[in-house]
């Protein structure tokens, strides 16, 4: 038998903007993933703490300030730090394609830009987040 994945989505920096968040957050939960939202304005070391407690299996992030190689950058390195990173970071936003290689570099799984349907979210989150046993 096993358990729903957890997913952890989660705002990083000052961009005020939430509704895609939300909207993806809302389409994981309905496909039966259980989904931890953590509001706005959330640091880099507060995704990971939040990624930690709750045992996540992904963490996906929303940029849309224009910090997304920094902020990426940090908690991917933040969850290295903590002998985490087997934790799958993925996110969205506003992010020129010229960045997405250097993220993926980095170790971000996946970018989703605008236009990215929810179905696609939630299809390449079960195909490429390990679906824990229970």
């Amino acid at each position: 038998m096993s358990s729903r994945i957890r997913v952890v989505v989660a705002k990083p920096g000052l961009d005020g903007h939430d509704r895609g968040a939300k909207v993806v957050a809302r389409a994981l939960r309905d496909a039966g993933m259980e989904v931890i939202y953590t509001g706005l304005h959330q640091t880099p070391e507060q995704i990971v703490e939040t990624a930690i407690q709750e045992d996540a299996d992904a963490v996906g992030l929303s940029v849309l300030s224009g910090a997304h190689m920094t902020l990426f950058k940090r908690v991917l390195e933040l969850l290295a730090e903590r002998d985490a990173a087997d934790i799958v970071v993925f996110g969205g936003g506003i992010i020129p394609d010229a960045d997405i290689p250097e993220l993926q570099r980095l170790g971000v799984a996946k970018i989703f830009t605008p236009g990215a349907t929810t179905q696609s979210i939630v299809d390449w989150v079960r195909e490429n987040v390990a679906q824990p046993v229970a």
